[in-house]
């Protein structure tokens, strides 16, 4: 008869053989990092390869245009002003109240639709902020000073006046076409 209480002699040593394995695994793990650490030390002690250095800022001679004779370049000169002023040429209006779409870019205004037939025609533009205005013909919109030439059922007609870099201003046709989706 056999004792209950005898230890089972295969799974004994099994148990010693996987407990010395595990010991030789964990042992050579700990002895790998010098290697390592020797690598990253001769790393660190090479010399790096040397930094160009920043390139010299030229400085300019600085000109003031006090002289009565010569003229700035980046200004209009005089004569081009008085030509501006005499040609009475495209004005914005000082005096007109501005509408609600004239603080917008145009490019930000969208078309939505239209409501009405022919010359009663009026057109939906949706704002940036999502707010939808009636416009109708001879109206402002943008930022330039457009002012609304035609209405369609497909798009806006407009003209806006912008500067021409010489005091004054010019005509810019401009159109917003219904938005398609």
């Amino acid at each position: 008869m056999m004792n209950k209480l005898a230890p089972n002699k295969p799974t004994h040593a099994a148990r010693l053989l996987l407990m010395l394995g595990i010991a030789l695994v964990l042992g050579g793990c700990t002895r790998g990092m010098s290697d390592l650490r020797d690598w990253v030390a001769q790393e660190k002690a090479k010399k790096g390869a040397p930094i160009q250095p920043l390139p010299v800022i030229k400085t300019f001679e600085t000109f003031k245009y006090d002289d009565q004779d010569r003229r700035d370049p980046f200004s209009p000169s005089t004569a081009e002003l008085q030509t501006n002023a005499a040609t009475g040429g495209p004005r914005p209006d000082a005096n007109r109240a501005k509408q609600p779409l004239e603080m917008f870019a145009l490019d930000s205004l969208k078309m939505v639709g239209t409501v009405g037939v022919g010359a009663s025609m009026e057109v939906l533009v949706k704002d940036p902020g999502g707010v939808i205005h009636r416009v109708h013909a001879n109206e402002y919109m943008g930022q330039n000073y457009g002012h609304i030439t035609a209405i369609s059922e497909d798009h806006i007609d407009l003209v806006e006046l912008v500067s021409n870099g010489n005091g004054g201003w010019m005509e810019r046709p401009a159109s917003i076409a219904l938005d398609a989706k």
